[in-house]
């Protein structure tokens, strides 16, 4: 079948994605081309097979593959971005996933405004005169802080409006200009030093330097120690370099590294000519070759530069040339309506830090392989004969009492432990505990846009719960593998027992019944532990919340009944709050609606 869907191709720009025996998704692809590019994966004499001048990983995909599935765009940037997104949704087995769903802040500052301020963003800001600075990677939310500390700027939003000297101005933070106090160019030098400030941090740690000392000398050792913590960020996001750019130049340089079986991209932001915040993701590289460095060149600069994100610079310095530089350029540029340009420097100071990018990420490689074991990952992917290397892990739980604040928990974990930034929770309707897995997958399953999918979902429960994890990956078309843990069952009720406890690991593989002291079983005896708490911990703040919800509904003279089908038909109390009196009359009747609105709850 596969033979045939390779001679009957188009000769249009498209992707093209490639399936297993089992239809799962092996590979996504872009192509200016379908029929000239698939047909170049091949050797069709003396008989049809994957051609000699492929990788090895694509020639083992091949291997695997029996079935071939294209979509035809209009061009070929299109091409490019749909495989972008198909990358990042699906997480195919042979292709590469740089994990970075994260949009990085900026700060920014309206020249326009008579009194302007810094403020931070992630999104593109209407206006004229608008100065961006960044992307912060890190500590953007503390440097703003800095800044306000450091120089008396207007500190409220409102403050100009509100024509009233505040708190700010007595302790000498502000210098009042909502009462007229400084005149708008004696406020714009002082916005000047600022934006100079944003351009070189470390002039501002001998000051507070200063700080910390008065402020342990007055025993005041808790702020000191936030003044501490501020001073060694400023000092960690200072890249030093030894390179002198004789030109004042805004830029970006990105460079890729492949090592030892990993890969890293390490992003320089060059800010005046000089490196003003420094990035870099790792992953495994699935391979120990460059042959596919321009996929990860073209994942790195799409994400680098997301739809309706800043700009703040558009040009590009890269390590490699890339063969799909002009179509990503083209791409940049009608994204962001402002001329873009990649470029591979061979000689002069721009070539120099793309080395020194390079080096970095060698050194970057070489201390993650230092500092990370991934010898019980190995174990537990060929153990239970998984799919993907389980690097990056969700765990589920949903908990409730007695029907009521039903929620749904999902943690993440990667080799560097816990990922509490990527917690997720959610109220559920369901009513049991089949549906409300059900409820909650499928609504992680759907954000998988946002947040791209692990190489591996643990569910807590036994093989039907397995089962409905399994079928909603494979609908979503997600190369994640899936195990399920159950509880030990003693007298027919759950037994948790430190230590003890004969959990039973179940995978599309079968039934795994292991040792209490095995490494494997307390791995996952840990993660299902933690999103237990996580979903307990929710659930009670949850059922508190809504107890204290219950409580305002029935002094103003509801039922119980009444607030149980309001429930029932919005879910929260919050949705009750923010219904139309119309919706909710339809639902509960006229006289219970006008106790709601004539008390205003």
């Amino acid at each position: 079948m596969l033979e045939n869907e390779v001679k009957t191709l188009p000769n249009l720009p498209g992707v093209y994605q490639y399936f297993d025996s089992s239809g799962k998704l092996l590979y996504v692809g872009k192509a200016k081309n379908l029929k000239n590019r698939i047909k170049s994966y091949f050797s069709f004499t003396p008989e049809f097979g994957s051609s000699p001048r492929v990788s090895s990983r694509i020639s083992k995909m091949l291997n695997e593959a029996v079935h071939l599935e294209y979509i035809v765009t209009k061009s070929e940037s299109d091409a490019l971005i749909l495989e972008n997104s198909f990358i990042k949704q699906l997480n195919p087995k042979y292709n590469i996933l740089l994990r970075d769903d994260k949009t990085y802040p900026y700060i920014y500052i309206n020249l326009n405004d008579e009194f302007p301020r810094f403020e931070l963003t992630r999104k593109v800001i209407k206006g004229s005169n608008i100065k961006y600075f960044g992307p912060y990677f890190r500590g953007g939310r503390e440097i703003l802080e800095i800044l306000y500390t450091e120089f008396p700027l207007v500190q409220r939003k409102n403050c100009i409006k509100d024509k009233k000297a505040c708190l700010y101005y007595q302790i000498s933070r502000c210098l009042a200009p909502c009462e007229n106090k400084i005149s708008s160019d004696d406020y714009k030098q002082i916005v000047n030093n600022a934006i100079k400030a944003l351009k070189n941090p470390t002039t501002l740690v001998p000051n507070l330097e200063k700080k910390m000392f008065a402020l342990a000398n007055s025993e005041n050792f808790e702020q000191a120690a936030k003044v501490r913590d501020n001073i060694t960020l400023l000092k960690e996001i200072d890249v030093k370099v030894e390179v002198d750019l004789a030109r004042l130049e805004d830029f970006e340089v990105i460079a890729i590294n492949v090592l030892k079986g990993f890969i890293c991209a390490v992003r320089f932001s060059v800010r005046d000519g000089k490196i003003s915040n420094s990035n870099f993701r790792i992953t495994n590289s699935k391979t120990n070759d460059f042959s596919e460095i321009n996929e990860i060149y073209r994942q790195v600069i799409l994400d680098a530069f997301p739809l309706n994100s800043p700009v703040a610079s558009s040009k590009i310095y890269t390590y490699h040339a890339i063969d799909d530089s002009d179509v990503l350029t083209e791409i940049l540029t009608n994204r962001h309506d402002k001329k873009f340009e990649i470029i591979t420097p061979k000689i002069g100071e721009k070539r120099k830090i793309c080395e020194i990018a390079m080096k970095n990420a060698e050194i970057n490689i070489l201390k993650h392989i230092k500092t990370h074991d991934f010898s019980l990952l190995a174990e537990i992917k060929e153990y239970f004969n998984l799919s993907n290397l389980p690097v990056n892990i969700e765990a589920f739980d949903n908990s409730h009492m007695m029907g009521e604040a039903i929620v749904g928990a999902m943690i993440a974990y990667n080799e560097s432990g816990f990922l509490k930034q990527n917690y997720r929770h959610a109220y559920l309707k369901s009513k049991n505990d089949y549906d409300q897995m059900s409820e909650f997958l499928t609504l992680r399953a759907k954000r998988f846009t946002k947040l791209s999918p692990p190489d591996l979902w643990v569910i807590d429960g036994g093989k039907a719960l397995l089962d409905l994890a399994i079928s909603i990956i494979e609908s979503s078309g997600a190369n994640s593998d899936v195990i399920a843990i159950s509880k030990e069952k003693v007298d027919a009720k759950a037994y948790r027992a430190k230590g003890s406890a004969k959990d039973k690991i179940y995978t599309k593989n079968g039934v795994f019944n292991l040792n209490p002291d095995d490494k494997k079983l307390q791995f996952f005896q840990k993660l299902r532990d933690e999103a237990h708490r996580f979903a307990i911990s929710f659930h009670r703040k949850s059922k508190t919340k809504a107890d204290l919800e219950k409580s305002k509904l029935l002094k103003l003279g509801l039922s119980e009944g009444k607030i149980k089908k309001l429930l029932n038909f919005y879910g929260t109390f919050d949705k009750i709050h923010s219904a139309e009196p119309e919706e909710i009359r339809n639902l509960i009747g006229k006289t219970a609606t006008n106790k709601l609105f004539n008390n205003k709850f």
